[in-house]
């Protein structure tokens, strides 16, 4: 309802309408609000794959973070390859069949340590204090992280096999044998990856994460049998090495490769990485909760 308001500016007098205000009735406000159905809460999967997808965006504008999954795997194959395997092997040929696949698990296990990183950095900005207002499944920003990474290890992986079939590796397993032994990787690479969203939540700063996940990280891959057969170490060395995750993983994708199926191998590798997600998931979970 409008009603007629005098204004006088100077000479002038203007006649303008003004609108009552008019509180509107609860029933009404009610009806605003609850006459269109509520968009379904999203359920645990489209919510981690929302945040996974958010992973790769980030890789969109910077894409200089490819350069661990590209530039670095080139690296690594051609150097130690040409470096060791004149010494170990007696030609590159002849090593490269027992080098690529550990090669390619040392690679993959590394790179899964940026993760952490990634989680720090988003801590300090401030965007988790978002997250956790959200309406979604809880651990989905953690497990987004994961998938998101789980893309740049099959693109490293890609990358891996693609140079060492350009430098020599025939593996008699075939593609279905490099699927086995790609999928094993990618299974163990997630699960090992809730370590270092345990240091991301846990740590200060990503000078931390970076330096607690190298100490971590070396021991584990150069300790192995990566490089060579862990029958030419010293006795004490070799009970470490063949109880090493890394050793169980580097075997099993080295055989599945080659076309055998390493039961035991695959079997030690699966468990380990139940073994990361139940205890490392539990920790990040708890610390994501209260930090």
């Amino acid at each position: 309802m409008s009603t007629g308001t005098t204004v006088t500016t100077g000479k002038d007098t203007q006649t303008t309408d003004a609108l009552d205000f008019v509180a509107p009735k609860a029933d009404e406000l009610a009806a605003l609000f609850t006459g269109r159905a509520r968009p379904p809460r999203p359920g645990a999967l489209a919510a981690s794959l929302t945040f996974g997808w958010r992973a790769m965006l980030k890789i969109k504008h910077v894409p200089e973070q490819l350069f661990d999954v590209t530039a670095f795997p080139i690296m690594m194959v051609l150097m130690y390859t040409y470096l060791f395997g004149g010494a170990l092997a007696g030609s590159v040929d002849e090593y490269i069949q027992f080098l690529l696949p550990g090669i390619l698990v040392m690679s993959v296990v590394m790179i899964t340590m940026y993760t952490g990183v990634s989680v720090n950095t988003d801590i300090e900005k401030g965007v988790f204090d978002r997250f956790r207002t959200l309406p979604i499944w809880r651990p989905a920003p953690m497990v987004g992280y994961l998938l998101g990474d789980v893309v740049r290890y099959l693109i490293a992986s890609a990358v891996m096999l693609t140079v060492g079939v350009i430098i020599g590796y025939r593996p008699d397993g075939g593609l279905p044998g490099i699927l086995l032994g790609v999928a094993l990787l990618l299974v163990f690479s997630f699960a090992f990856s809730w370590i270092w969203t345990m240091f991301g939540l846990l740590l200060r700063s990503e000078k931390s994460v970076m330096g607690v996940s190298m100490m971590v990280i070396f021991p584990l891959t150069f300790l192995s049998n990566v490089f060579v057969d862990p029958k030419t170490m010293p006795g004490w060395l070799q009970a470490f090495v063949n109880n090493n995750p890394v050793t169980h993983l580097a075997t099993a994708v080295r055989e599945l490769m080659a076309g055998n199926w390493p039961g035991a191998d695959i079997a030690w590798t699966l468990g380990w990485s139940a073994l990361f997600v139940v205890v490392f998931g539990s920790f990040t979970m708890r610390l994501y909760n209260r930090k």
